[in-house]
């Protein structure tokens, strides 16, 4: 199993990021999660960080700053720009999905509504 890889959620929904990390728990005790609640306040975390996450998970609408504009900023940043970023949201827009890989982005991925599908989701993008 992969120890000490750092993931990071960018979700101003808490419960999501409660039942994230309960997922990431029962996928393997040794990842790490760090959040955030909008993309201003997760590019400042990144900025001051020892330690690079291995993912980003990011949803689309957020205050302050949504997932589109992070996204545009961490691709300009050449520290940041190689970490693969996973959109995570509730959106299955095509033209959401479309511009999000003109971005950059590694995949996006609809958050599944059920509990074992997050941690199958996880499962096959973190300890494959």
């Amino acid at each position: 199993m992969l120890q000490n890889q750092l993931l990071f959620l960018i979700d101003d929904d808490l419960d999501d990021h409660e039942i994230f990390k309960s997922a990431l728990e029962k996928v393997d005790a040794g990842l790490v999660l760090l959040t955030a609640t909008n993309g201003y306040d997760a590019l400042k975390l990144l900025a001051s960080a020892n330690t690079l996450p291995d993912y980003i998970f990011v949803d689309l609408n957020m205050p302050r700053m949504g997932g589109l504009q992070f996204l545009k900023e961490i691709k300009q940043t050449d520290a940041l720009k190689d970490i693969p970023v996973i959109i995570y949201s509730t959106s299955s827009s095509p033209g959401d999905i479309a511009k999000t890989k003109e971005l950059g982005a590694e995949s996006f991925i609809t958050k599944p509504s059920r509990f074992s599908d997050i941690c199958s989701l996880l499962r096959s993008l973190v300890v494959s």
